[in-house]
């Protein structure tokens, strides 16, 4: 067992030291992003008994992104790419903070806290992004995204366990009310993210050119993965709040929201580690493929059952279906940038930029398919049928990206 542990940790060594200083600080984060994707969202529904307030809060999440897309892009050309990182991490602790101050959760609070979320979010994945096309290369993305995904699949297995039992433990035996609980954990996060932060100092980025990123014109390449990256944004609009809304209508308190999260993620885990190690980019299209299918199965069980038990199994579909589908998708993403930006002779943080566009429009459709549902059939109807309808448009991805692959590819050998 030791000569394993060894021979996979000299193979971690192998690979170039920024790469190396990413994934652990990713690995730090990869603790605090549970919290953020699960709890935020409990929190609200808890406090205002309103499913619609976490809509309204992820909409604003996913406005906020864009907007810190564009203001860091431009900051860029100014602060060190690992300052504007950090930044994002941190000021996910400030958009909690915000959230545990207001006396009462109303749309306005709610709004600010989503917006400043978002905006972490945005600094966070920008200059992440960034940071992974410019640290990897075509022959160790699979390795690297795994290994990324693997951090986050292990983390979603105990802190959402643990952060469920603190909060249900102190209510059911009185010894601290569930908001106490939600501050401990909004300080936790504000520790983790100092941590990280420190971390990511320890490599040597360097920044994107200073050039211009924004354009409204690309090769038609490019229009094909926006495309695939509007149906990524739908499928994230339903990952983010579905499981949320479903987990405390049907199964009850955080306590059983942590524990659910958990089941599936060992398999998952596993699965993902060996798809590093061993597959190679040709496989990309099976792995994207793989996890549409069993978000489609997750959602049609849901729609038959419609129970607690057919939570149970989503949310188990969820969490093998969500690291498999972006285990695929972020080496197919960078490949094609790496393509389009030689062949445009652009700056590739314009690409990153852009992609965000795609991303947002998909954002937005999935919340307001949710939204038109329950506003004109019924919240019963919404939480029902919606997934369903997500996982249909999402099964037109596979045709794209596996066309995607292919034009990388051919590119190459020419």
């Amino acid at each position: 067992m030791l000569k394993l542990f060894k021979k996979e940790y000299d193979h971690f060594t192998s690979f170039p030291r920024n790469m190396r200083i990413l994934l652990l600080t990713n690995l730090i984060y990869a603790l605090v992003l549970p919290i953020l994707e699960l709890f935020v969202g409990a929190y609200i529904l808890r406090q205002s008994d309103n499913t619609s307030y976490v809509v309204v809060y992820q909409l604003m999440v996913y406005l906020g992104i864009p907007v810190a897309f564009l203001v860091n892009g431009m900051l860029l050309r100014r602060i060190k790419i690992a300052r504007l990182y950090s930044l994002g991490m941190l000021m996910s602790g400030v958009a909690m903070t915000i959230m545990m101050m207001l006396d009462s959760v109303d749309i306005v609070g709610i709004s600010i806290s989503g917006l400043v979320m978002g905006c972490s979010y945005g600094f966070f994945w920008a200059n992440r992004d960034f940071l992974s096309l410019s640290s990897t290369n075509d022959s160790n993305r699979n390795y690297y995204f795994s290994m990324e995904t693997f951090f986050y699949t292990i983390t979603f297995i105990f802190i959402p366990a643990i952060a469920g039992y603190f909060i249900a433990t102190g209510e059911e035996f009185g010894w601290y009310p569930a908001k106490a609980a939600y501050i401990t954990l909004t300080v936790v996060v504000f520790g983790l993210t100092i941590f990280s932060s420190i971390m990511v100092h320890q490599g040597d980025f360097d920044n994107p050119k200073n050039e211009r990123f924004i354009f409204f014109k690309f090769h038609k390449d490019w229009n094909w993965m926006l495309l695939l990256g509007g149906f990524k944004g739908i499928a994230q609009a339903a990952i983010f709040f579905f499981p949320i809304l479903l987990i405390l209508s049907f199964v009850g308190k955080e306590g059983s929201l942590g524990g659910l999260v958990a089941v599936g993620s060992i398999i998952t885990a596993l699965v993902l580690y060996l798809i590093g190690r061993f597959s190679r980019p040709e496989h990309r299209i099976y792995v994207f493929s793989f996890g549409l299918l069993v978000f489609l199965m997750g959602g049609m069980v849901n729609s038959i059952f419609f129970s607690a038990i057919g939570v149970v199994i989503y949310q188990i579909c969820n969490s093998l279906s969500r690291p498999l589908l972006d285990a695929a998708y972020y080496p197919i993403q960078l490949g094609v940038i790496d393509h389009i930006s030689e062949l445009e002779k652009r700056n590739k943080f314009a690409y990153i930029f852009n992609h965000e566009a795609g991303l947002f429009v998909g954002r937005m459709i999935g919340c307001l398919l949710f939204l038109i549902a329950s506003e004109y059939a019924s919240p019963e109807f919404a939480l029902r049928y919606v997934l369903v309808i997500i996982a249909l448009i999402q099964a037109l991805s596979i045709p794209v990206a596996q066309m995607l692959i292919k034009k990388v590819r051919n590119y190459k050998k020419a």
